[in-house]
């Protein structure tokens, strides 16, 4: 009786035991936020609620968006927060999205430019972020390439575009609404700066790796996703989220 008994204690662990989903993330906050563990960032507690209590559990690292992509591509990590598909076009992606990015201009407040089309641009330094996607301006951008001022997205990028901007060394600068808006703001300084105009309003999603060697299991996780998110109610729930975090 007592071998059955230890038998039986010993595959316990291995019954309750959920398997890990490696996810490679950036920091983006209101998106995304590690340093703030009571707020940790509408897109993330949306996935932790999607996930939790279920035969998944989410480990997040936090990365360069260009080096975040990269793992995701090639299969070190299960999946990435949280790109637009035109941002990663070969990841996998769920039907369901998490969200959506504005991707706007923002200029110093006292700069009467806007944004209207690309005539607007000509003449203009733009500050812009490796391997974001600006929709209808990426071929524009491509063929443009003197005046873009190309850096990587880091947890700097929307302070030093900011300094840039005030040292006259570009007239603009591309990012997400709410994330700029967010930085400037606990920074004390979004008074100083103004959007001037938006290019695109796009769904971000959680995207998994194409890895073939991970193409089963990948396929039940984003299976579960989807079902989770129908059964949870999608707009409800980041509807909510975003209220939660005063965004619109």
């Amino acid at each position: 009786m007592k071998y059955i008994f230890a038998v039986a204690l010993l595959f316990i662990p291995f019954l309750n035991k959920a398997e890990t989903i490696k996810i490679a993330a950036i920091d983006w906050c209101p998106q995304i936020c590690p340093k703030q563990p009571h707020n940790p960032g509408y897109v993330f507690e949306l996935v932790n609620t999607v996930f939790k209590d279920g035969p998944y559990q989410i480990q997040v690292d936090y990365f360069p968006w260009s080096r975040a992509i990269k793992n995701v591509l090639t299969g070190q990590y299960h999946a990435l927060l949280s790109p637009a598909k035109a941002e990663a076009p070969q990841l996998r992606y769920p039907t369901h999205d998490v969200g959506q990015q504005a991707m706007c201009f923002f200029t110093k407040k006292d700069n009467s430019w806007r944004y209207a089309g690309t005539p607007s641009l000509k003449g203009k330094q733009i500050g812009i972020a490796i391997d974001t996607s600006i929709e209808e301006l990426n071929d524009y951008v491509a063929s443009h390439l003197d005046q873009f001022q190309f850096q990587p997205y880091h947890e700097r990028y929307i302070s030093q575009n900011a300094k840039k901007l005030e040292k006259g060394r570009i007239d603009s600068f591309l990012f997400t609404y709410n994330s700029t808006r967010y930085e400037l703001m606990k920074e004390g300084i979004w008074h100083h700066y103004q959007e001037a105009g938006c290019v695109s309003n796009a769904p971000i999603y959680i995207g998994f790796t194409p890895d073939p060697t991970k193409y089963k299991e990948v396929s039940h996780m984003i299976h579960y996703f989807d079902d989770k998110m129908t059964e949870l109610g999608h707009y409800t729930l980041k509807d909510d989220l975003l209220k939660q975090y005063g965004l619109r």
